[in-house]
C-alpha cells in the first residue's frame, strides 16, 4: 500500500490509502478530530498528573504529538506506549505538516518520535516516556496497566477484527480504577462489543463532520 499526503479542512495534513479507500484521519481536519478525541475528550478528562497512556494505532504519530504538547502544558508526567502493525516509512511521515501548524518548535520532537527504534523505550523528555510497539494489536499481551486508551485504528468496516468484544475485554481487563477509551467511531456495533466488556459506554457530541464520538469507562 502506498500511501498519499492530502490536505484536510483545517489544513493539517493526513494520509489516504487508495487500496482502501481509507484515510488516517478525517478530511474535516486532522489535528481538530485528533484534539478532540484524544485530548479535549480522553487526556483532559483525566485529573491525574502522573498517568499511562496505550495508543492503539500509532499511524502518523500525531496523537503523540499532541499528547506531548498538552502533558508540557499542565506539568503532567506520562509514560506513553504505542502499538502498530504496518508502521509507515519515515521518509513520508516527516513531510507531514502537523510541526509547522503546532509550532516549529516542535520539529525536532516529530523527528525523534519517528526515528526512535521501535520497541525500544525512549526518553522525550524527564517527564514523558515512550515506547512504539511494532506487533499485531489481536495478538499482543499487555504487560502493565493504564489510565487512558486512545483506540484509532482504522474503521470498523475497514478492520472489524480490531473492533472485537474480545479485544474490548483485554482492554478492560489493563485499565486501572476511574480509567478511560476514547475513540472516534460511535458505530452502534463498537459500542454493543464494548457493553458486552463490561464497558460504561458514554456518546459525546464530536468534532465538525462526526455527530458523536464514544468515551468508555469500567462499570
Amino acid at each position: 500500500m502506498k500511501p498519499q499526503i492530502i490536505r484536510t479542512a483545517d489544513g493539517s495534513d493526513t494520509l489516504y490509502i487508495p487500496e482502501l479507500n481509507e484515510n488516517y484521519h478525517s478530511i474535516n481536519g486532522a489535528i481538530q478530530e485528533s484534539l478532540h478525541v484524544f485530548i479535549n475528550c480522553g487526556l483532559k478528562s483525566l485529573k491525574k498528573e502522573k498517568l499511562k497512556i496505550f495508543e492503539i494505532g500509532f499511524g502518523t504519530g500525531l496523537n503523540v504529538l499532541l499528547t506531548f504538547i498538552e502533558a508540557l502544558k499542565k506539568n503532567l508526567s506520562i509514560t506513553y506506549h504505542s502499538i502498530e502493525k504496518y508502521p509507515l516509512e519515515n521518509k513520508l511521515l516527516l513531510k507531514l505538516n502537523y510541526a509547522n501548524i503546532l509550532g516549529t518548535k516542535y520539529n525536532l520532537l516529530f523527528d525523534t518520535i519517528h526515528s526512535g527504534k521501535w520497541n525500544t523505550n525512549l526518553e522525550l523528555s524527564k517527564s514523558f516516556l515512550f515506547k512504539k510497539i511494532e506487533a499485531d494489536f489481536t495478538e499482543f499481551t499487555f504487560q502493565t496497566n493504564y489510565d487512558l486508551i486512545y483506540f484509532d485504528a482504522f474503521g470498523p468496516d475497514v478492520q472489524p477484527e480490531m473492533w472485537s468484544e474480545r479485544n474490548f475485554l483485554k482492554i478492560r481487563n489493563v485499565l486501572n480504577p476511574e480509567g478511560i477509551l476514547t475513540t472516534y467511531s460511535s458505530k452502534s456495533s463498537v459500542r454493543k462489543a464494548m457493553q458486552s466488556a463490561g464497558f460504561n459506554v458514554e456518546k459525546l457530541p464530536g468534532p465538525p463532520g462526526k455527530r458523536e464520538i464514544i468515551r468508555a469507562s469500567v462499570l
